[in-house]
Parts: structure tokens; C-alpha cells; sequence
């Protein structure tokens, strides 16, 4: 592949590359490239927004060159201070280990593990000790820290900075000297700390690397950028049939916005999608092909297809093909209290939302609407019970 189509993926969904020029001549030198991206472990599930990251560093494979999937097992116990309005907690140093073992099992759904190198960064801070923390702080100023935008802002605030925020971006930059990375991806928010990798790289007379900037994804809500905590994020350790439903909820808008970032589809078949719905097509239909190309990637075809036909059964209100069962072998009752049921099976977040619902008929238990809080199970049986049109769970007795 020539340097123009290389360029072509590369840039594909890319905000930014600096510098671009020097992008182009490492790619002439025709030899495998370290293209490097760090997640700290923050959660312990990785969801869509960090598979725009992982996508780019899929082509990257693709394309022949080394990828380094870093943890942030040492910097995320100081937690990045990238965005925030005030001093992140820190992680405690059990958390952090936990995390990072799932990271570990989930970035396969994507990257490929023959071509992936897991490193952890507390492999070279852990050995800085004091001196070298000191030494490498001695290299940037207090007023170029507070370049950065949301140092900036809590400084003019008079919100408090803690001094370890400061060794944030430095440590972060450091990864990219022990490394020698050529290439380091990250969110447009990270700019800051992928130039300071450049910069320590040159002043221990590295060969700077190029930045990739990738835009952040916005959740379901379209506003706020995807995470765990504001609940607008697909995780992508989620069930087949949640991915497959979370995406098909997509406004028509945002639908493009994803498509844009994480669909692999060829130019030519995106320009197709664009072209079907301005010629007067539903965007569901195009929405249904995307929801079964990522569930697809993250499972298999087998398992887009049944997410498709569930997704179907449950929307008329028939009932799954697969369903989850659960056993009443540790209840000793005659009689069922259903609303505690719900809430143990998690088919509904609360007894006070178990007991409106089934006021209202929204509970069904073997396709007839429950009336009252009590059932009494069927004799050496079991029963299939239906939360609304699409939750639905098969009690064995």
C-alpha cells in the first residue's frame, strides 16, 4: 500500500495529526512503526468511546506496525486531571489492578492480540523514586503547566490544583520516552499530554512522536462525551441483544456521528448509507445495518443476527428466543411476593416500580396480565414473566 492510502485510513475519522510531514517520512522508512495509546484504569469496563481509539489502532495493525496497549497502572492511581473542574480522588492501588485485569480481556474484541503488546506503565515510574519524579518535574514550568486549558480556567477560579496534577501530564509524557514511541493516539481533550511526550522525547534527544488526535464520542444523550458514570455509554462486555438495542436508540442524527467513528465500512458503502436516506429511505434500516456491523465485531455474525431477531420478537411483545433463567430453589414460600422477585432479578431498579407497573398491567406472567402482588408458581413448572414489551424472564420452580 502506498504512503497516499496509508494516509487515507490513518486520517480516517482523525481530528488532527502533528505533524503530518513527519508522519509521511516515517512511513517512507517502510518498517513497523510503535503507535502507542494509554488508558488508565479508571473503570473496570471499556465502552464505544474508547473503541474509537481502538479501531484506530486496529488499521494501524492492519497496516503492519506494532501497537502498545499501555495501562495506566502508576498514573491512574494520581487520576487525570484532563477536564475536571476539581482534584480527582485517586484510585486506590487495588482498584487500579482490578480494572486493568478486564481491560486485558476486553481490548481482543478489537485489536488484534497477535500484534498487540500489553504494557503497564508502573514498570518504568515505580523506578524513578523521588529523584527521578524531581528531576523530571525540573523540566517543564509552572507557567507552562498552566498553558493547559482546565488548569487554566481553576486558576482563574480560584479552585485548588494540587501539586501531583502537575506530574500528570509529565508522567504520561515520560511513557512516551521509556517507549521510543513514533506515534501516540488520544482524545482531542488529551492534546496537552501527548505534546509533552514530544517534547521530553526531544529533550533526551529521542526522534519526536507524531500526535493522532481522535474525536471524543458522545453517549446516547448526544451531549455529554460517553462515560460510565453520566449512564450514556455502551460497554462493549454488554450482551449482544443491549449493544445491538442501545444502537438502534440513536437519533438519526448522532446515528451519522457514530457511523462516522466506529463503522469500518468502506467510503463507498458509507456514501451508499448517506445517499439511501436522502433518496427518502428510513434510517432505521441503515441504523439496523450498523448495530449488527458492531455487535458483529465485538461477537460474531451469529450472534448479530439473533441480537436482530430478539431485538424483533421483543418489540411485538413475543417472547425471545433467548432468555435469561433464573431458579426458585432457594425460596421456600408457596407464594410469590412478585415485586421483590423483579427487583432480585434486576427486571426492574425498584419493588415501588415493580408494584406501579403491575397497577398499571404492565406485568404479564405466561402472556396474562398480573393482577395483584402475589402468585402462586405453577406445580413442578415454571413460568415466563414480562416486564413491559421487552424485558422478559423464563423462574423455574
Amino acid at each position: 500500500m502506498n504512503i497516499k492510502e496509508q494516509l487515507e485510513i490513518i486520517k480516517r475519522g482523525a481530528d488532527e495529526i502533528l505533524i503530518e510531514s513527519e508522519l509521511i517520512e516515517k512511513l517512507k522508512k517502510d518498517v513497523p512503526l510503535k503507535i502507542k495509546a494509554g488508558f488508565d484504569p479508571t473503570a473496570p469496563d471499556l465502552h464505544l468511546g474508547h473503541a474509537v481509539l481502538l479501531n484506530k489502532l486496529r488499521q494501524f495493525q492492519d497496516l503492519g506496525h506494532d501497537v502498545y496497549f499501555l495501562i495506566g497502572d502508576f498514573t491512574g492511581m494520581i487520576g487525570d486531571p484532563t477536564g475536571k473542574n476539581a482534584t480527582r480522588p485517586p484510585l486506590s492501588e487495588e482498584d487500579v489492578k482490578e480494572n486493568a485485569k478486564t481491560y486485558s480481556n476486553q481490548v481482543f474484541k478489537i485489536l488484534d492480540k497477535s500484534k498487540t503488546k500489553i504494557v503497564f506503565n508502573s514498570k518504568w515510574l515505580s523506578g524513578l523514586g523521588a529523584a527521578g519524579i524531581i528531576k523530571l518535574a525540573s523540566s517543564h514550568t509552572v507557567a507552562r503547566m498552566l498553558e493547559r486549558e482546565d488548569f487554566a480556567k481553576r486558576y482563574k477560579a480560584n479552585q485548588p490544583i494540587s501539586i501531583h496534577e502537575f506530574l500528570y501530564p509529565l508522567l504520561q509524557g515520560y511513557d512516551s520516552v521509556a517507549l521510543e514511541s513514533d506515534i501516540e493516539i488520544g482524545g482531542t481533550d488529551q492534546k496537552f499530554n501527548l505534546l509533552m511526550g514530544r517534547e521530553l522525547q526531544k529533550q533526551k534527544g529521542q526522534t519526536p512522536q507524531c500526535i493522532l488526535t481522535m474525536p471524543l464520542l458522545e453517549g446516547l444523550d448526544g451531549i455529554q462525551k460517553m462515560s460510565k458514570s453520566s449512564k450514556n455509554y455502551i460497554g462493549i462486555n454488554e450482551p449482544p441483544e443491549l449493544v445491538y438495542a442501545k444502537l438502534l436508540s440513536l437519533s438519526d442524527k448522532l446515528m451519522w456521528r457514530y457511523i462516522d467513528l466506529l463503522s469500518l465500512k468502506s467510503f463507498d458503502n458509507i456514501r451508499s448509507w448517506k445517499k439511501r436516506v436522502k433518496d427518502g429511505e428510513n434510517p432505521k434500516n441503515i441504523k439496523v445495518e450498523f448495530s449488527k456491523e458492531i455487535v458483529s465485531r465485538l461477537y460474531d455474525d451469529e450472534a448479530a443476527q439473533n441480537a436482530e431477531e430478539n431485538f424483533n420478537l421483543r418489540a411485538k411483545g413475543d417472547v425471545p428466543k433467548d432468555i435469561e433463567e433464573h431458579s426458585l430453589s432457594n425460596i421456600d414460600s408457596d407464594v410469590i411476593n412478585i415485586p421483590q422477585l423483579l427487583k432480585k432479578i434486576d427486571l426492574v431498579s425498584s419493588t415501588s416500580e415493580a408494584i406501579r407497573l403491575i397497577k398499571g398491567g404492565g406485568i404479564k406472567i405466561d402472556g396474562n396480565k398480573l393482577v395483584g402482588m402475589k402468585f402462586i408458581p405453577p406445580k413442578n413448572g415454571n413460568f415466563i414473566i414480562q416486564v413491559g414489551k421487552r424485558k422478559f424472564a423464563k423462574i423455574n420452580t
